[in-house]
């Protein structure tokens, strides 16, 4: 997996990428320009290519940002000598918890990828269709198991994949009910979706 490379301006970059990530939601990354940029930021034009050089690095950041840390956390999770189900409830909670903390560093992440310059565009997309394939692998287990309904492990995949892409809605709304209350009853709705009936927890 392609890392960031940390440097001696990472507190000032990792501001420049939040007021980027707010940005490109706002106006999206083609029309966006480093002076809406540096506008949002306080600073000089100028002085934002002192810490960094384009709009593609700083989405190249982002992108790698959010892709590292949901590759990490399903490495610890497969791992783990949790059931299958579990694992999977895990992995769904973060999915969760990234869009309700991390939510424009997540949405620039899923909508605004097509922007990436190769080779980060093609480096991005393996990932992104490795990543799945593994989660997919995991649901496998768990019908191997006995512990999941005999579903087609993709389409489980993308459906709770969906589903949690729809936590935008809620971050877009007037948030009539709690991060924990969503939180919560998508983890419970998800993973009796996955679960075979008869399976005591």
């Amino acid at each position: 997996m392609a890392k960031i490379q940390s440097k001696k301006n990472s507190t000032k970059k990792e501001v420049i990428l939040e007021k980027a990530s707010k940005l490109f939601r706002e106006k999206g990354f083609g029309a966006a320009s480093m002076r809406d940029l540096a506008e949002h930021v306080g600073v000089e034009a100028a002085s934002l290519y002192n810490h960094i050089q384009s709009k593609s690095e700083i989405l190249q950041a982002i992108c790698f940002k959010v892709a590292n840390e949901f590759i990490s956390h399903l490495e610890v999770v497969e791992a783990s000598s949790q059931p299958t189900l579990k694992k999977m409830e895990t992995i769904i909670r973060l999915h969760i918890r990234m869009m309700l903390d991390q939510y424009e560093y997540v949405y620039i992440s899923d909508h605004e990828w097509r922007h990436l310059p190769e080779p980060y565009l093609s480096n991005f997309l393996n990932q992104r269709r490795s990543y799945r394939k593994r989660l997919a692998d995991i649901i496998e287990q768990g019908i191997q198991r006995g512990e999941m309904k005999n579903i087609e492990p993709y389409v489980a995949v993308l459906t709770i994949l969906s589903a949690v892409s729809g936590i935008d809605s809620w971050q877009r709304s007037r948030k009539s009910i709690s991060a924990e209350v969503l939180e919560g009853n998508m983890v419970t709705f998800l993973i009796e979706g996955l679960k075979k009936q008869d399976l005591k927890m």
